[in-house]
């Protein structure tokens, strides 16, 4: 009965195709005649191979166009966005019909979390100061999460998904690379042009940094697997040497810094020290700061270093918040976002509503040549400060029991993985995830389909490790 309801669907469509195809004929639209034949293939691939749609997501996803100021007032990134809305429908309304999920992937840590952080979303969007902001919100975060971490870890119960997952969104960064530098050498390799050279792909050179950190550790981990042939572990060095490149001349001092604390885990890591000392140490140091906070921000504001085309002084630059612009508007937005979670500490003022009410909350003092008030300057700059000032303490919280979570389970898995493949695999996911969110401390990308679509899979990539690999001693299907 499938096949012949598959076979059925296939004359349907066959026969619209046809349909559509003269109409747009007598009609003489040309363009819609030419894109008629690719909208059918992705339709008869969400039909009849799921798994592809998402493959081809990955691809997408670096070469995706945001396009604003539509006719409805929304954004929306092209090809990538619809494609996960279409993958969306089409998951809820399988889920509608059989209900049937593999419970070792819907009841493990990380998938707990994410259900607990939406249900403080849909708790916040409720008590929201801009309820239809929030519900627009929570719906884009529904289309990233349920494609990127729910279906890639069914999708990645066959490790060759999970290589052809990361080598397709490689792939279609490292053409994002080799045009941002051909552009970027126009303009003679500048510290200005750098900001902007990588548009229309990326918006700005924070995020373009951010999934560089990512895909250079990711191509890392790829570079050290055993059994690698010597031609493919010449393409893996290449594509490591240009995304190393690429984020040299990013000028994202963030991204440097991310690609650093995720060596020193690794130190850590190969040293054997086990993960409560890392955490009692990151407590210490947090808790130190705030102790002396006020003789550290004596000591920054005494560093007037402001960024440039050199790389020692973009690095002293990192810490300079008497000049630097960049790391002013940081701590104005900051600062915004503590006086919006001191007025509203338990609920916040809901998803997505940060860039549209922060603006009163600006002190004349703290602002910088870069601030505005017309709400289009971004968001808070921070995956931790941002759900602080939109859904209050418990949204903060629940990011960083994710982050916790997350690099808990990978670090574990890592620990008990039999097989060498998985083991660096899961090893080079958990850095590469830590790698983000340590950036997140100065930027927050979860909600654009460039960064959530990368961070999602890599906790999709633990968990299906941790669910499906770690405790097999030889897993055939591993190859390169």
């Amino acid at each position: 009965m499938e096949k012949k309801a598959k076979i059925a669907w296939l004359y349907i469509i066959a026969a619209l195709f046809v349909a559509v195809g003269m109409f747009l004929v007598v009609k003489k639209n040309t363009f819609l005649f030419f894109a008629l034949p690719v909208v059918l293939g992705v339709l008869l691939l969400y039909i009849f191979s799921l798994d592809k749609v998402l493959l081809l997501t990955a691809f997408t996803v670096p070469l995706s166009v945001n396009l604003k100021m539509l006719e409805s007032g929304l954004a929306i990134s092209l090809p990538a966005e619809p494609l996960l809305m279409g993958i969306l429908v089409l998951f809820v309304a399988k889920m509608l019909y059989d209900g049937r999920f593999d419970r070792r992937i819907s009841r493990h840590p990380i998938a707990i979390v994410i259900y607990c952080m939406f249900a403080w979303m849909l708790v916040t969007t409720i008590t929201s100061e801009m309820p239809v902001v929030s519900i627009k919100f929570m719906l884009s975060r529904l289309w990233f999460v349920v494609p990127a971490f729910f279906l890639c870890t069914i999708l990645f119960k066959n490790p060759k998904n999970i290589h052809k997952f990361i080598w397709l969104y490689i792939a279609a960064l490292c053409i994002v690379c080799v045009y941002t530098i051909i552009h970027h050498a126009q303009f003679g390799f500048d510290g200005d042009s750098a900001h902007w050279v990588m548009t229309p792909f990326y918006n700005d050179h924070t995020a373009y940094g951010a999934a560089l950190a990512i895909y250079l550790i990711l191509a890392l981990a790829y570079a050290f697997l055993p059994d690698v042939k010597k031609s493919r572990r010449l393409i893996i060095i290449g594509v490591v040497v240009l995304l190393s490149v690429a984020l040299m001349l990013s000028n994202c001092r963030a991204a440097w810094l991310s690609i650093i604390a995720a060596l020193a885990v690794l130190i850590c890591v190969l040293l054997k020290i086990k993960f409560r000392w890392i955490a009692t140490v990151v407590v210490v140091l947090v808790g130190l700061f705030f102790a002396f906070q006020n003789q550290i921000i004596d000591a920054l504001e005494k560093n007037n270093q402001d960024a440039s085309g050199d790389l020692v002084e973009n690095i002293q630059s990192i810490t300079n918040i008497s000049t630097d612009a960049s790391n002013l508007e940081r701590i104005n937005r900051w600062q915004s976002a503590f006086r919006l979670f001191n007025e509203r500490p338990i609920f916040g003022w809901g998803p997505g509503t940060y860039q549209f009410v922060y603006a009163p909350y600006q002190m004349s003092k703290e602002k910088t040549i870069i601030s505005t008030n017309a709400g289009d300057g971004g968001n808070a700059h921070s995956e931790y400060f941002g759900p602080l000032a939109e859904q209050g303490i418990v949204g903060s919280l629940l990011v960083v029991v994710l982050v916790v979570v997350t690099i808990y389970c990978g670090l574990k898995t890592y620990g008990r993985c039999k097989n060498k493949k998985a083991k660096i695999l899961v090893l080079g996911a958990t850095l590469a995830f830590f790698s983000y969110f340590i950036h997140g401390f100065l930027n927050n990308f979860m909600d654009t389909d460039k960064l959530a679509i990368p961070v999602w899979s890599l906790a999709a990539l633990i968990a299906s490790i941790d669910v499906f690999f770690a405790d097999k001693e030889k897993i055939e299907e591993i190859k390169e």
